[in-house]
């Protein structure tokens, strides 16, 4: 197969019925099973995970990116797909819970079935069968059904426990008129461990999620139909959009109003340093796409190993991961810390989300870390999850007071206080409340946002970064 032109390229959506059925499964192992056929697979996740990503990146070698309708709209998900598979000559996305689950009280918002719409997709569905036989058909049937927008062009079957079991479901799934396009055995090299936030993200499993990778490529290799699989997603339709691209949604966006710079800072180069290792896995990758569009020099360093902030840094962006899993580590890289403290305190700009803020933090689970906030942070039995609808407080090095973003919020840890004086954002839904902290040129929030939906937000921090 040659590449495709990016409106046209083969893609296909992988989904299921609920969380747990295997989509992760299923979709890492095709991307990296048609990967060793030669093809180039660009990889995809609906929603905001931040993990999945990752093993899609190491099943094909290419950047895996994300596909969120409620925190980038509806009208970006085309474009960004489109970014991700130029060049590429299959697509394949894995879809998020259930098809038809999305932002609670939204309707299909951000669901994966409203994701296959909006790319002309055929969802192969991804089935546990390990309880059942003929009710398959029904089950099936139903969500094929459903919404007659959403082609599902074929069955995977996940967790067959025989020979007779197989037989069963297939005579069933004859009259649902959709066709079984693989079928999975049990298989316990396949999975993957998971903690408080799911999955155990690649970069802390090293060569043990490479064999992990490897094992999903096999089983789908041997259970599936590549060849009707590819077809499947060569009758994808074509998008009339055109492929996002940084300069020039920069180029478009009006530009966002800035401080006056201090004497002899304007001009200057600007060389942002971006958190990243074990402990800070959590990143859209259109950030440092946006922030290089700005004029910005991206450089990259591990907080778990490199000991101070690289030469020349002028601005900081830190994500989410694990610091808490992590936090005896980063406490005792004492250099590190102080190099982030005293940046922070020269007015740089310090950009700080969910791990980044409890990295600094005065101390973490009681462990010191950069104590530019004044604040501590604590793990907590409770899950925070779930979209907000979100709006800029305070004027800062991201956005001016009264920018409204949609964000997620994703971690077990509480920060206290929540909020600082000068607050990041007030969350408009689902409940009304203040977070985060904007001192100097911090902006530290648990808000996780993409700032695709906002590039103004790159180049607004760039700026700050040449004129502090």
């Amino acid at each position: 197969m040659t590449s495709s032109s990016s409106s046209s390229v083969p893609r296909l959506v992988v989904a299921a019925p609920s969380s747990g059925s295997g989509k992760t499964t299923v979709a890492t192992g095709l991307m990296a099973a048609l990967t060793a056929r030669g093809l180039a697979v660009s990889p995809h996740k609906v929603g905001p995970d931040y993990i999945d990503p990752g093993y899609h990146t190491l099943a094909t070698g290419r950047t895996g990116r994300n596909l969120d309708a409620y925190l980038c709209g509806p009208e970006l998900v085309g474009p960004l797909f489109l970014h991700g598979a130029r060049g590429c000559d299959i697509a394949v996305v894995e879809g998020v819970m259930g098809l038809y689950d999305g932002a609670a009280g939204e309707g299909e918002l951000a669901s994966t079935a409203q994701v296959a719409k909006l790319l002309r997709a055929p969802v192969v569905l991804v089935v546990d069968a390990s309880s059942q036989s003929r009710s398959v058909a029904a089950l099936v049937h139903g969500f094929a059904s459903w919404d007659p927008e959403v082609r599902v062009g074929g069955v995977i079957l996940n967790k067959v426990g025989s020979d007779r079991h197989e037989a069963l479901l297939r005579e069933a799934l004859e009259s649902a008129g959709v066709p079984v396009l693989g079928v999975l055995r049990r298989a316990a090299q396949v999975e993957t461990p998971s903690r408080h936030l799911g999955l155990v993200p690649v970069a802390e499993r090293g060569s043990r999620a490479v064999e992990a990778v490897a094992a999903m490529a096999a089983q789908v290799a041997a259970g599936c139909d590549l060849e009707a699989l590819v077809a499947l997603a060569r009758g994808a339709g074509a998008l009339s959009c055109a492929a996002w691209a940084a300069g020039e949604v920069l180029d478009s966006s009006p530009p966002p109003p800035l401080p006056v710079p201090l004497p002899g800072a304007a001009g200057r180069g600007v060389r942002v340093a971006v958190a990243g290792g074990a402990a800070f896995t959590f990143s859209y990758a259109e950030h440092s796409e946006l922030l290089a569009a700005a004029g910005a020099e991206v450089v990259g360093f591990d907080p778990l190993r490199d000991e101070e902030l690289p030469e020349g840094t002028t601005g900081l962006v830190i994500g989410g991961g694990f610091p808490e899993v992590y936090a005896a580590e980063l406490s005792a890289n004492e250099g590190l810390r102080e190099s982030v403290a005293q940046l922070a305190l020269s007015g740089a700009p310090v950009a700080a989300e969910c791990a980044g803020l409890l990295y600094l933090c005065r101390e973490l689970d009681g462990l010191p870390m950069c104590g530019v906030l004044d604040a501590s942070a604590r793990m907590s039995e409770r899950l925070t999850l779930g979209y907000r609808d979100a709006v800029a407080v305070t004027d800062s090095a991201l956005a001016v007071a009264g920018t409204r973003m949609r964000g997620h919020e994703f971690h077990r840890t509480v920060v206290e206080p929540g909020a600082g004086a000068a607050p990041a954002w007030g969350m408009r839904a689902p409940e009304r409340r203040v977070e985060g902290f904007v001192e100097r040129g911090v902006h530290a929030s648990y808000l996780h946002t993409h700032w695709a939906s906002e590039p103004g937000v790159a180049r607004r921090f760039v700026e700050r970064c040449r004129t502090s």
